[in-house]
């Protein structure tokens, strides 16, 4: 039996105050709180139980201590996403839900399509991580507040909304510098920081990204990373979608940024330029084109640190 096999994959239900255990292997759920006299308790008892791999869903950040806590002990952890789980659930005929009931679905889930085991991070890789959390949030702010602002005719409502807006983007702005910092001082990363921006279309904001939330990147090979960024074609034959094929899943923060990227890319990048080109010219959709872009773009630069090696421009 292979080590990929013989994982026991503990499934848990994340909550703001708790968190629920269900462990596969004896049948027992478990639920203890959500802070780090708790988790640590855990961790410690659990230490040196290789079989265990604890698997739940993104839940806003309340699930960061538990990764945090397992992570620096050495146990092996997994981050999922949640609208995946719901579907599973549905296609198991799993309608009541409670968080007991969440955290054994969440298992089965896992022991069925065995996810990929999130990377441990330092305290200075959680802090870059968290500041890129927060970029996304003041970004998502500001596409609301620039919208409200076209909504608005009162002239009072306007300047309120124009005073926030500043606010929100010297917030931006100064994040975007701490990043910038980061990413200068960041010497574990430093050779895979330097691979990233030898490619055009990869700038200060998408290196951070990749290197915060895409640990696995130059890890894995490339069916993998295109089905953890969620840039892989997958199959939906059924009814009148015969042939056709979509894109699902995966971490969407990183799916967002290396699109932007690869807009920049097909019009700086030769090769992605070209690439971009080739689909057109065989009568492709721009939307596909694209996506195809983006795949054949982070299998690029996953190739790229795997083998360490930069982008060459010739």
């Amino acid at each position: 039996m292979s080590i990929l096999e013989s994982k026991v994959y503990v499934g848990v239900d994340v909550a703001s105050k708790h968190l629920d255990f269900f462990f596969p292997d004896t049948g027992k759920s478990e639920r203890i709180k959500n802070d780090t006299e708790a988790v640590k308790d855990l961790c410690v008892r659990i230490q040196g139980q290789s079989q265990y791999m604890f698997v739940m869903e993104a839940s806003g950040g309340y699930e960061s201590l538990l990764c945090a806590q397992l992570g620096s002990h050495g146990i092996l952890h997994s981050v999922v996403n949640a609208r995946r789980v719901r579907e599973f659930a549905r296609s198991m005929g799993v309608d009541a839900k409670t968080d007991q009931i969440d955290a054994r679905v969440i298992s089965q889930f896992a022991s069925v399509l065995k996810p990929i085991a999130s990377e441990a991070q330092s305290d200075e890789e959680r802090s870059h991580t968290a500041l890129v959390t927060r970029r996304t949030q003041l970004v998502d702010l500001i596409t609301q507040e620039k919208n409200r602002l076209k909504q608005t005719w009162d002239p009072y409502a306007k300047k309120s909304v124009q005073k926030m807006l500043k606010h929100l983007e010297n917030e931006l702005e100064s994040i975007d510098k701490l990043l910038v910092k980061m990413l200068e001082n960041d010497k574990k990363n430093q050779r895979k920081i330097e691979i990233l921006q030898s490619a055009k279309g990869i700038g200060n904001v998408s290196t951070s990204m990749l290197i915060a939330q895409l640990p696995e990147l130059g890890k894995l090979n490339r069916e993998q990373i295109a089905k953890l960024v969620g840039v892989a074609p997958m199959n939906r034959d059924s009814g009148n979608t015969m042939g056709k094929r979509f894109i699902m899943g995966g971490r969407g923060n990183v799916r967002a940024i290396l699109y932007m990227a690869t807009l920049v890319a097909i019009r700086h990048n030769e090769k992605i330029r070209a690439y971009y080109a080739h689909l057109k010219s065989h009568k492709k959709a721009s939307k596909v084109a694209i996506v195809a872009c983006m795949r054949k773009f982070i299998t690029i630069l996953n190739h790229l640190i795997k083998t360490d090696q930069v982008w060459e421009t010739k």
